[in-house]
């Protein structure tokens, strides 16, 4: 399959739809193939939730850190007597 669509678009990666995004293991033509995102292919839905739970502590990490950057700077400009405004600016 992957020779197909190297020739047909004339590079050399495989197609997304060739193997799953996780353990690698190839997806055939006659077998269920369970999608994550639009273009992530899975071999069974054990390795699709898999990728979503990953996915989703990623998230909650950077959520995490980002909260206590925000943190440890407003305690930082609270120690110093400044004034900030945290938001969303908008400009048009």
């Amino acid at each position: 399959m992957a020779s197909y669509y190297a020739g047909l678009f004339g590079n050399e990666e495989p197609h997304f739809l060739e193997s799953c995004s996780l353990c690698r293991k190839p997806l055939g033509l006659k077998s269920d193939i369970y999608m994550y995102r639009g273009d992530t292919a899975f071999c069974s839905e054990d390795c699709r939730q898999e990728q979503i739970e990953s996915d989703e502590a990623k998230e909650r990490s950077r959520k995490k850190s980002a909260r206590s950057l925000r943190k440890s700077a407003e305690s930082k400009d609270s120690a110093s007597g400044k004034n900030v405004r945290t938001g969303t600016l908008v400009v048009a």
